[in-house]
């Protein structure tokens, strides 16, 4: 449970920094959007060392189907758009990935 709450934040720290960015190159806010966008992902990169994996690049690896997820939400969320039963369908094919890679034999 301990490794769902890490990502999850991670995630929102990954998807706020780059939206930072995105919202000062694709949508003409203020170059002062990257000084909390550049925070948040830092906060991003530290958040995901606290993770009790073993290697770096399985953490990684797992993270990636909970950010998927995680994006749909603030597509939702803060983009207003729904996200569509194909976005569903890939996102469950990744967390379920993601399962399998961080909670195999031995992992964690």
């Amino acid at each position: 449970m301990k490794q769902l709450f890490i990502y999850g934040a991670a995630a929102l720290a990954e998807i706020g920094g780059c939206f930072a960015f995105w919202a000062w190159l694709r949508m003409d806010k203020s170059p002062l959007w990257l000084i909390p966008g550049m925070a948040s992902l830092a906060l991003f990169a530290w958040l995901l060392t606290l993770n009790d994996a073993v290697a770096a690049g399985r953490t990684y690896a797992a993270y990636g189907g909970v950010y998927i997820l995680a994006s749909l939400f603030w597509l939702w969320a803060v983009e207003d758009m729904r996200p569509d039963r194909w976005d569903a369908i890939g996102a469950t094919i990744c967390l379920l990935g993601a399962a399998i890679i961080f909670y195999g034999p031995g992992r964690t």
